[in-house]
């Protein structure tokens, strides 16, 4: 098999996405207007954005033999995602994700893990994964986050670690998943997520300060996804802020992740901070128009974007 230009390793979620008209708090009661499902999982959207981008991708993940499994690993391959990467597990049942977004796009999730919590090293074919150019790490509710603190053992200095740590990941705290941001490349992580990750309230300013000392502390690349403010980034050229587009948001599900893909092909086609930022940015807006992954942009509507930015 010829190299694979990104390898994703992350939860593998079927999503229920409820449309309500608004989000139930404690003791309240709300509507569901409609429901909708697709195959979710953070670093599975991305995965699934960056073959649609054209390029070549695999996944670490895991699925039963059920339905749910099923649907999953046959959008894979819809997708064109590459299997080499994929464990079956004969018992348990796969990921699942009830999605609830209200008129505003806003959400809440509430996630039934399954079997994607039972990964470890063991079961990770490493000859397959160093076949990548770039892996993207992103988060796990339980015990399979083991599997991806081992596997960085047998990751070479060539291969890049791109990492979305969720808001999961962020509440475990900076010295949990130390050892991963020790050895990230490119970390796109939201406002909330980097204040909950320094438990701090940071203004902008400090959410710059911080940005600049994961990248002095060698995270090369880092990206702070900041919703309607847009996004900030810092490397060792460039420190930029872009803003965001304005576009009606119906669903904000896969809109961190259609980010990560869009950056991403724009950081293996070797583009600048400020021009990575402004079409992730794009991929982002384009994808929350409509529900899950639905509305994610094709190759040629990319490309259309890609010619805007130079006239």
């Amino acid at each position: 098999m010829d190299k694979i230009d990104v390898t994703g390793f992350g939860a593998l979620n079927l999503d229920i996405v409820y449309q309500v008209n608004e989000i139930a708090k404690y003791d309240e009661e709300t509507y569901i207007t409609s429901k909708n499902m697709c195959c979710g999982g953070s670093a599975a959207n991305t995965i699934v954005g960056l073959s649609n981008f054209g390029l070549k991708t695999s996944y670490i993940g895991k699925i039963a033999t059920d339905e749910e499994g099923e649907i999953l690993e046959m959008n894979l391959i819809k997708k064109g995602v590459y299997l080499n990467n994929l464990i079956h597990d004969d018992k348990g049942n796969s990921g699942k994700v009830m999605v609830f977004v209200d008129d505003q796009g806003n959400r809440a999730l509430y996630v039934d893990s399954g079997v994607n919590d039972e990964i470890d090293i063991s079961q990770i074919n490493i000859q397959e994964v160093l076949k990548s150019r770039v892996i993207h790490y992103t988060s796990f509710v339980g015990n399979s986050i083991q599997g991806q603190l081992d596997l960085i053992d047998h990751l070479p200095k060539s291969m890049v670690l791109s990492f979305d740590p969720g808001m999961i990941y962020a509440k475990k705290g900076f010295y949990t998943i130390k050892k991963i941001l020790d050895r990230t490349d490119i970390l796109l992580i939201n406002e909330t997520e980097l204040k909950i990750l320094f438990k701090s309230d940071l203004d902008s300013n400090g959410l710059k300060d911080m940005a600049k000392y994961l990248h002095n502390e060698g995270i090369e690349n880092v990206i702070v996804k900041r919703g309607e403010k847009g996004v900030y980034g810092v490397n060792s050229d460039h420190e930029v802020e872009i803003p965001a587009n304005n576009v009606v948001a119906i669903d904000t599900t896969a809109a961190g992740d259609s980010f990560n893909a869009g950056f991403l092909y724009s950081y293996l086609n070797s583009y600048s901070l400020e021009k990575s930022s402004i079409i992730a940015n794009w991929v982002a807006s384009i994808s929350v128009t409509s529900i899950g992954t639905n509305n994610f942009p094709s190759l040629s509507e990319l490309k259309e974007f890609e010619n805007s930015l130079m006239e």
